[in-house]
């Protein structure tokens, strides 16, 4: 048996993108279906319960003030994120230091005397012609100014937490055009409910507005017919269901897009502009609780020299809901080398539990290790390189790509994610009329 349904979007994947789109669409009155082969929203930056614990198995925490916030207040589902203060401490030479206001300077005051020319080079980056051509990485322009280790500490792991990539992978161009041009995450924070709080009011302004969100349904084809898209075949309790419609957006990244489509019915010169830009990047992180307080920053712990540690979250002073009564829970992060290809998982996992040890006193005894999430490959925290993303549109009238593999020009993360959904549905507006999509 085969069903016939209609809608007039279908948005494949309920991870970040796809759910800042679909809650973009609903709320202008297109009828839309998310199709989602999980049985939760969120994707890769969802949230599982463990044992009482709300453990966040990708975005970590998520921008306040920015794309992500407009959103939610645009099409009217809650944004329920709470702030630490200070939002970020960083550990030199033993001690945690609040730069907050401080901004470059005070950061890089701390570290090395050579801080002020390093200050001076990222103000100039403000102009374009400050920044670095695309070649030389943020490693290589930062070692233009210093060999200090603990700088290099900091810039790698600014890009490790920012783009989840290593500093020796970014291009400087991308970093500096973040930091000086962008919103640079300069207010953060953690969701109560874990992140798949976030995820669930957007899933709900989608049902608000007639649409449909479908778990556990798996996405078999994207249906083209020439050079446009006329719908998907999804698996749903085990009946096929064909569903019409001229609008379909793909939040699984534009490799699984072509392979919904076929290879076959794909132009070649995309065919290969995808295989040339899925670059994912990867990253190692490790959730443990303790019923006892481990580091002293209410919300990120950053640092300035480390093995392969990047940062560790602490969610619990501010969002207490997160583990069960008398619990705190944290995260440390690491991103592996090389960042981008082939590693040694279980060498790289070490480094970053040396570092944890390292960091707190007694960590094998009074942490308990909740679980080990090494993302990489088909399931990973970044489908490209910032810098080396994939376009937003196809070969096909009426299917686009969303999500962190067709990021604007130095973006990252979720914030990237909203920013996409908002591109791809003016796009849709411009070019589909409600009483023409269905």
């Amino acid at each position: 048996m085969t069903e016939q349904r209609e809608f007039d979007a279908i948005v494949i994947g309920a991870g970040a993108g796809g759910l800042f789109t679909a809650a973009r669409l609903a709320h202008r009155g297109y009828r839309t279906l998310v199709v989602e082969r999980l049985d939760k929203v969120g994707g890769r930056a969802s949230t599982d319960d463990i044992d009482g614990f709300k453990v966040n198995n990708g975005a970590i925490v998520i921008e306040v003030g920015g794309i992500t916030q407009q959103t939610c207040e645009e099409v009217g589902a809650p944004f329920e994120i709470r702030e630490p203060s200070p939002p970020i401490l960083y550990r030199i030479g033993g001690k945690d230091v609040d730069v907050t206001g401080g901004g470059w300077g005070l950061l890089l005051g701390k570290l090395t005397r050579q801080g002020a020319k390093l200050v001076k080079g990222i103000g100039a980056a403000r102009s374009d012609d400050g920044l670095p051509e695309d070649e030389i990485t943020t490693a290589e322009w930062v070692s233009k100014y210093t060999k200090n280790e603990g700088v290099h500490g900091i810039f790698r792991n600014m890009c490790a937490s920012v783009f989840a990539v290593g500093s020796e992978d970014l291009p400087a161009r991308v970093f500096l055009t973040y930091f000086t041009r962008k919103s640079a995450f300069k207010r953060f924070g953690f969701h109560p409910q874990g992140t798949i709080g976030l995820w669930q009011g957007l899933a709900e302004v989608v049902a608000s507005h007639g649409g449909e969100v479908w778990l556990s349904t798996d996405v078999t084809k994207i249906v083209v017919d020439g050079n446009r898209v006329t719908g998907v075949q999804v698996e749903r309790d085990g009946t096929t269901i064909d569903i019409a419609s001229s609008i379909v957006v793909s939040d699984v990244g534009p490799a699984a897009t072509v392979g919904l489509i076929g290879a076959g019915n794909v132009p070649a010169d995309y065919r290969e502009l995808v295989r040339k830009g899925d670059r994912p990047t990867a990253m190692i992180s490790v959730n443990f609780a303790s019923q006892e307080r481990l580091i002293e920053a209410p919300g990120m712990l950053s640092f300035a020299k480390s093995r392969r540690v990047a940062y560790i979250a602490n969610f619990t002073d501010i969002c207490p809901e997160m583990a069960p009564p008398g619990w705190h829970l944290y995260v440390g992060t690491s991103v592996p080398k090389p960042s981008v290809g082939d590693f040694d998982e279980k060498a790289e996992t070490d480094l970053l539990l040396e570092d944890l040890r390292d960091t707190i006193d007694g960590f094998d005894e009074r942490a308990r290790v909740l679980n080990i999430a090494i993302t990489r490959d088909g399931w990973p925290p970044q489908r490209a390189v910032a810098g080396f993303d994939l376009p937003r549109d196809t070969p096909f009238e009426g299917l686009w790509n969303v999500g962190d593999a067709v990021k604007e020009y130095a973006n990252g993360g979720t914030t990237a994610c909203a920013e996409t959904a908002q591109l791809v549905v003016e796009e849709i507006a411009a070019t589909f009329s409600l009483t023409t999509s269905g």
